[in-house]
C-alpha cells in the first residue's frame, strides 16, 4: 500500500504518497481551467501544497489531501475511489474540504445553502483539515485580489455569487477554520488581510 511505501522512505524528500495524489489529480483535473482564466486548474491544488509547505505543514498526508482537495467536489473522483487509494488521513482532510453541491435528488443546491452546510463541517473537522481549507481560500483570495486589480468590476461578474456574499464567506470560512495552533493563526491573518483589501477594492 502507498501509505506502507512513504513509511519507508520517511527520510526521502520523495514520497509515492504525493506522487501518486498529484497524478491523480492531474488526470482528474486535466480538462479544467481556473475560473475566468484558461490557467490549467492544477495551478491552484500546487499552490494550496506550496501554502501549506510554507506556513509549517510538512505531513505527506496533507500535501497529499492539498493536491486532492477538490477532486471529489469537481471531479468524476468519488470518496470511495480514494479509500480505496489512500490512507483514511488524507481521505478524511478530502472529504471534509468536499461540499455537497446536488441533493438526494440530483438537483443542484442554493449556493448559500451549500456554503452555510460547508462552514458547520470545516467548524468540527480536524486541524489539518482546516490548514488545507485556510491555505484554499488564501490561494483564492491571493489570485482574486491580483485579477481585480487587473480587470476592476467586472471581475466579479464570474461566480455565482454576489461580491457582499463571497466577502461573507470567506469571513466565516476564515473563522470557522480556526484553531490555537500557531500555524492556523498565521494562515487566518494572511486570509484576513487579503479580503480586508478586497473590502476596500473599487
Amino acid at each position: 500500500m502507498l501509505d506502507d511505501a512513504c513509511r519507508k522512505m520517511h527520510h526521502s524528500l520523495f514520497t509515492p504518497l504525493v506522487e501518486r495524489a498529484v497524478r491523480i489529480a492531474a488526470d482528474g483535473h486535466r480538462r479544467q481551467l481556473r475560473k475566468g482564466s484558461d490557467i490549467p486548474y492544477l495551478a491552484h491544488p500546487a499552490a494550496v501544497a506550496l501554502i501549506l509547505a510554507r506556513a509549517g505543514f510538512h505531513d505527506d498526508h496533507v500535501l497529499a489531501a492539498a493536491f486532492l482537495h477538490d477532486v471529489v467536489e469537481d471531479t468524476e473522483y468519488t470518496i470511495e475511489q480514494l479509500a480505496a487509494e489512500f490512507p483514511p488521513e488524507v481521505v478524511e482532510i478530502v472529504a471534509a474540504l468536499s461540499e455537497r453541491k446536488t441533493d438526494d435528488g440530483g438537483a443542484k443546491r442554493p449556493w448559500k445553502d451549500r456554503k452555510r452546510d460547508h462552514l458547520a463541517v470545516i467548524r468540527g473537522a480536524s486541524l489539518e483539515a482546516k490548514a488545507v481549507a485556510l491555505a484554499d481560500k488564501l490561494h483564492n483570495l491571493g489570485t482574486m485580489q491580483m485579477d481585480y486589480r487587473e480587470q476592476g468590476e467586472s471581475f466579479w461578474t464570474r461566480f455565482n455569487a454576489t461580491r457582499s456574499e463571497i466577502v461573507w464567506y470567506h469571513s466565516e470560512m476564515i473563522a470557522a477554520a480556526g484553531a490555537n495552533d500557531d500555524r492556523i493563526t498565521r494562515l487566518q491573518s494572511a486570509c484576513r488581510e487579503i479580503l480586508d483589501d478586497l473590502r476596500e477594492l473599487r
